[in-house]
Parts: C-alpha cells; sequence; structure tokens
C-alpha cells in the first residue's frame, strides 16, 4: 500500500507537468460533444498516438481538474486497496473540483470499480487506455450504459497539414503540388504525434518494441518472444496481403493454429495490427476464411518490415484502411467472382466498395475496374470509387459508373474541381 503522503507528492507532480504540457494541434474530435455529455468518456488508441495530448485539449475546457497517469513507475504497486488513499488525496488538492482525467487506467486491476463510483458520486470523467481488450472487457461488464469511447489513432494525413501550417481551403496548383510533396512522405512516413516532430526513425522502432514488450510480451506472460517477434515483424511486412493462420503457423513455425490466434489477438489488442475478414452472409465462413492484415501506422510499418519495391501501392492501401477505421467504418474484403479491397457494411447492408490502386494503368486497368464492377454488382451498388495516388475521372464501364479519385483527395474531403 503506498503511503498517503508519497501518493500525494506523485499526483501533485503529475498534476504541474500535465498543466505544463504542450496541447498541442486541434485533432478532428469534436470536444465540446464530449465535455458536454454526463458519460464517462473513454479515449483508446495506440500509444503514443497523442491520448495524453488530447486529454490535455479536454482541460483547456475547464477552469480547474485533477489529473491521474498510471503509466508512472512511481505507481507500480498501485493497488484496488489504494484508491481509498487517492480520493483522499484528490479531495485534499480541490474538493471542489469534479472533472478528473486518468492516463492508462488499464494497467491497475479493479480500476472500473473506483471509475464507476466517482462517476456516481458526480464527477466528470475521462479515461486513456492502451489496450483494446482489457478496456472493452471492464467497460462492457461495470460500465455499460456509463461510457462513450474515442479510438484515437496516429495524425490523419488532414492533421499532418495542420501541423505543417498547410491549409486545404482554395486548391491552387502551387498548393496541390506542395500537398502532394507531403503527401509522398505521408505514405512512407505514417502520423506517430514524435516522429512528425522530430523525422527520428528510431522514435519508431523503440515505440513499437516498447509496445510489444510491455503490452503485450509481459502482460501476456509470452515465453516464445523471438517467434512472437517475427509474426508480428511478418504482418507488418506483408500488409494488405491475405493470411490464414495455418499459413502463418506453418511459416513462422508456431505451435498451433491457436496460437497464432492468440498472438494476433494480443497485437489487436495493443492495436498495432488489425484484421479484416472476407464478407461472406456465414459467420462461420468470415472466421474460417483468409483474412487481410493492415499496421496502424505506416511509418512504424517501414521502421520494423522489410521493405520491397511494390510496397506503395500496399502502403497507399493500408492508409485507406486506417482512415476508414478512423471514420468509424465497419469493413471487409470481398473476393468471389470478382476482388475488392474494401466494402462497407452498414446494419446488415453493403453500402459502398472502394478499390485502391496507386496507378490505374493497362496493365492493371482490366482487373481493377472489372473486381469493383463485379463486387458492385453481386451487392447492387450503384457507384463505385478507386483511389489512387494521383489520377482522377469518372468512366462508365459495362453500364456502371466508377469515380477515380486521388487518395489524398479523399482522406482530405477535398471535392473535386
Amino acid at each position: 500500500m503506498l503511503p498517503t503522503p508519497h501518493l500525494e507528492e506523485i499526483i501533485r507532480e503529475q498534476n504541474e507537468r500535465f498543466v505544463a504540457q504542450d496541447p498541442g494541434i486541434a485533432r478532428d474530435i469534436d470536444l465540446e460533444y464530449y465535455r458536454n455529455t454526463s458519460r464517462i468518456v473513454v479515449v483508446s488508441g495506440v500509444r503514443r498516438s497523442g491520448k495524453s495530448t488530447l486529454l490535455r485539449q479536454f482541460a483547456a475546457l475547464y477552469p480547474a481538474f485533477l489529473y491521474v497517469n498510471f503509466d508512472d513507475d512511481r505507481l507500480m504497486g498501485f493497488a484496488v486497496t489504494d484508491f481509498s488513499a487517492l480520493t483522499l488525496v484528490l479531495s485534499k488538492m480541490s474538493d471542489e473540483t469534479r472533472v478528473i482525467f486518468i492516463d492508462e487506467i488499464q494497467n491497475i486491476p479493479g480500476w472500473e470499480r473506483f471509475v464507476r463510483r466517482i462517476h456516481d458520486e458526480g464527477y466528470k470523467v475521462f479515461l486513456t487506455g492502451s489496450n483494446a481488450h482489457l478496456l472493452s472487457a471492464e467497460l462492457g461488464t461495470h460500465l455499460t450504459g456509463r461510457y462513450t469511447q474515442i479510438t484515437l489513432y496516429p495524425f490523419s494525413f488532414k492533421e499532418v497539414l495542420r501541423f505543417r501550417g498547410i491549409s486545404v481551403d482554395r486548391m491552387t496548383q502551387k498548393k496541390r503540388a506542395l500537398i502532394l510533396r507531403e503527401f509522398d512522405r505521408y505514405i512512407d512516413t505514417g502520423g506517430f504525434p514524435e516522429f512528425v516532430k522530430t523525422g527520428d526513425w528510431d522514435v519508431l522502432k523503440r515505440t513499437h518494441d516498447d509496445i510489444l514488450f510491455r503490452d503485450v510480451i509481459v502482460r501476456f506472460g509470452i515465453r516464445e518472444v523471438r517467434t512472437f517477434r517475427q509474426l508480428s515483424q511478418y504482418l507488418f511486412t506483408n500488409i494488405a496481403n491475405m493470411v490464414s493462420y495455418n499459413a502463418l503457423k506453418k511459416t513462422l513455425g508456431i505451435r498451433s493454429v491457436t496460437s497464432v490466434r492468440d498472438y494476433l489477438g494480443f497485437l489487436r489488442e495493443a492495436y498495432l495490427v488489425f484484421e479484416i475478414f472476407r464478407y461472406d452472409y456465414s459467420l462461420k465462413k468470415q472466421h474460417v476464411n483468409e483474412k487481410k492484415c493492415y499496421a496502424v501506422d505506416n511509418g512504424m510499418r517501414n521502421a520494423v518490415a522489410f521493405r520491397f519495391s511494390e510496397d506503395r501501392g500496399r502502403l497507399l492501401e493500408n492508409l485507406v484502411f486506417i482512415e476508414l477505421s478512423r471514420r468509424g467504418e465497419s469493413v471487409y474484403f470481398f473476393k468471389d467472382s470478382g476482388e475488392c479491397d474494401f466494402i462497407i457494411e452498414d446494419r446488415g447492408k453493403i453500402i459502398s466498395a472502394v478499390q485502391v490502386c496507386f496507378n490505374l494503368v493497362l496493365e492493371n486497368r482490366e482487373r481493377e475496374l472489372s473486381g469493383l464492377v463485379k463486387t458492385m454488382q453481386a451487392f447492387h451498388l450503384d457507384e463505385g470509387v478507386i483511389l489512387t495516388y494521383n489520377q482522377e475521372e469518372t468512366i462508365l464501364y459495362e453500364g456502371v459508373s466508377i469515380r477515380i479519385e486521388p487518395a489524398w483527395m479523399w482522406l482530405l474531403g477535398v471535392d473535386k474541381e
């Protein structure tokens, strides 16, 4: 049990550092919406994606607040029994402040009961966490109906441009060229805030390794560390390719398909890797069929993966997937008589089909168009889109309208001129 004076000293120091923290650039989050809700606000996402900075932006909306960071080595060993001491410290620091920000809450077993209690006592509570499963399990069990969630990703392309001071209005040829240069960089380096600021590739490598060890290997007691790291590197290298658990087992020499499934699940829970299913009306077939995996960030992917000459197309596809996820879409891929990179489902109905092709040329044009059209026909869609590096036109193919659009415009929400 932590001594109360020692705990108070830690919390006061944390609050001083939090108040002095740079609030950073504005994220594309409706702060006022979450401020006005009576629910607990949960900010989840990969480490170093800017969750604490987003909390600081929320804090700027309040005249007074309290802050606790459980990702602090001085709070190692903090237990459920210490929450009573923490409550006393918080009350002593300010008995009138009813707003509290708590970082990396999932590090403390039993945290959900404390959060529920202070919320019931009238506190406005903001939480962050870096493990999807630990958060969702406790939230779903003990805080159902009491919270709303924000999944935070590294900077979007629009947010990177905002950081660079580049606006997207009044699109001149000069500005278009400037944005394309930034897009070239974004495709390769992604949007982890610290990397965007420093350009230091070691930051991405260290962040990946830190997540792998702290949030996965240590937390889940993984013994086959070398094999697990190989799996992570393999998935990062093979983004946008189809994979099966059995093939991964054979390729990497993992003991069983169950171990592969568990390992991949751990990577998902740490927000490093995302897995999407091949769409099928049979849920059983969705889980049995091959999957496609994507990385949380292109820069981190390139910092740890083996690189190949054909990567640009798959990196563009990875960007599109992450943006669809950022927009909250339910995403699958489709492979039947035709093949389509992404189809979007809403309440049991497929509403959109998106193909990604870095450059649409004579050699691949028929394959890309045909795959998209057959997918559209399968789901009775009237329009489809092919996202490219920088091509734009609308064509009629087999009686179907297909919009070819630069991916950077789609990422920014810029209308065609």
